[in-house]
């Protein structure tokens, strides 16, 4: 017994490691028979890209996934079943060092299943700083169809923004709306989507561009021809009672225009968008546009001033005016070859409506006029505003003569005495 056991025991360190080994090489050929490998690519997918990164390029995939999974689940697995993922929260994002490297996390939905291995473990990922910046617009028609004329576009904005990738962002000269000129003649007015271009034209891609769109407005025409035209001002409306429009001025006075020629033929001027003077009591000035016809477009101006003088209203009435002395003596008696006057006044309408009796007084100055027959001017007196048109007569004969002596009153009785 104690030979058995001796014979157990020596060399045991050895014999400890034999069974060991045969214990691993049997769990390896256990394992290595239900190791399976998935054959079709998990795309690789960022998450917690930095705010102020743009994710340059595309991501590769998972190949070479093994797995250990008993048949019956792995028979189930899908593409969906595996998610690869980088984590780029902790990326610093530097423009000199636009690569990094990050690590690959491979995941799958089904928890019996163990993942033993996948390539790649770890892949650079390049960052770009996110910039936005404006840019012009410009619009290109291609090739105008033959017998066909083209006016200048009308842009509703001038400049739009573009963000994307420092590196893309930096290669865009220009936001381009490409418009398709019709043989058929038809003006453009549409929404036209806006590609960014670099200096050669080229389109740049990936860039954001807002807005994306932009309004595009192009006259085009048959073989225009220009027609030189008065310009003629159009006021509405009238001006506040007792008031009239005296002139109107324009500047400039002449338009040069240009558009189809069956447009042009009918054309003797072309007015201007109305100026209203409703309720106006003086002078109105405005600078306003040219109200042009479909098909005809402004090639020396398109806005002009126009001034309308306004005036109070003036008019005429006819008052007769009784005369009053001025200087009259009490010794004295003055006969006049009329008592009355007709004046004629002058002013605004609203001034002469205003006028009353009170306010108009004719007088005949006599202070200095001795016995005898004298020709007077009148003098008429007026309210500030109006004017004297005419009077008539102009001049009264006044004939000045000694007043009566009053008759002697008779003499009264002498006072009976006192009893």
């Amino acid at each position: 017994m104690i030979g058995l056991l001796r014979f157990l025991v020596r060399n045991w360190p050895l014999k400890l490691a034999a069974v060991a080994l045969a214990t691993v090489l049997y769990g390896g050929l256990v394992l290595s028979e239900n190791v399976q490998t998935w054959a079709s690519p998990v795309p690789i997918v960022p998450v917690r890209l930095p705010a102020n990164a743009v994710l340059v390029g595309n991501l590769p995939s998972v190949t070479g996934i093994r797995f250990i999974a008993a048949p019956d689940v792995a028979a189930r697995l899908t593409s969906d079943s595996f998610r690869a993922s980088v984590d780029l929260s902790a990326a610093v994002v530097d423009p000199e060092r636009p690569f990094v490297t990050a690590s690959v996390r491979l995941e799958v939905a089904d928890r019996r299943v163990t993942i033993v291995d996948y390539t790649p473990r770890e892949i650079l990922v390049q960052l770009d700083p996110l910039i936005s910046r404006s840019v012009p617009v410009e619009v290109e028609t291609g090739d105008v169809p033959s017998g066909l004329t083209v006016g200048p576009p009308e842009i509703s904005l001038a400049q739009v923004t573009v963000s994307g990738p420092a590196s893309v962002v930096d290669l865009v000269r220009a936001a381009r709306a490409t418009v398709v000129i019709q043989p058929s003649g038809l003006d453009v007015d549409a929404d036209v989507p806006l590609v960014a271009v670099d200096a050669l034209g080229n389109t740049v891609r990936p860039v954001d561009i807002r807005p994306e769109t932009v309004r595009i407005r192009i006259r085009v025409g048959s073989e225009a021809q220009t027609k030189t035209l008065p310009i003629n001002p159009v006021a509405t409306g009238t001006p506040a009672t007792g008031y009239e429009v005296t002139a109107v001025s324009i500047e400039p006075v002449l338009v040069t225009v240009e558009g189809d020629p069956d447009a042009l033929a009918p054309l003797a001027r072309i007015d201007t968008q109305p100026v209203s003077i409703s309720g106006a009591t003086g002078d109105v000035a405005a600078t306003v546009g040219l109200a042009l016809p479909n098909g005809v477009r402004a090639i020396s101006a398109d806005q002009v001033r126009v001034v309308v003088r306004i005036s109070a209203q003036t008019g005429t009435r006819a008052y007769s005016v009784g005369l009053v002395l001025a200087g009259a003596r009490d010794d004295r008696r003055y006969d006049l070859s009329t008592d009355r006057v007709t004046v004629t006044v002058g002013g605004t309408v609203a001034d002469l409506a205003r006028l009353v009796g009170r306010d108009l007084v004719a007088t005949l100055d006599v202070a200095a006029l001795g016995p005898g027959a004298h020709s007077v001017d009148v003098r008429i007196t007026l309210p500030a505003g109006l004017t004297v048109v005419a009077v008539s007569p102009p001049a009264v004969t006044v004939t000045v003569s000694p007043a009566a002596s009053p008759s002697a009153s008779p003499e009264s009785p002498s006072p009976s005495p006192a009893p």
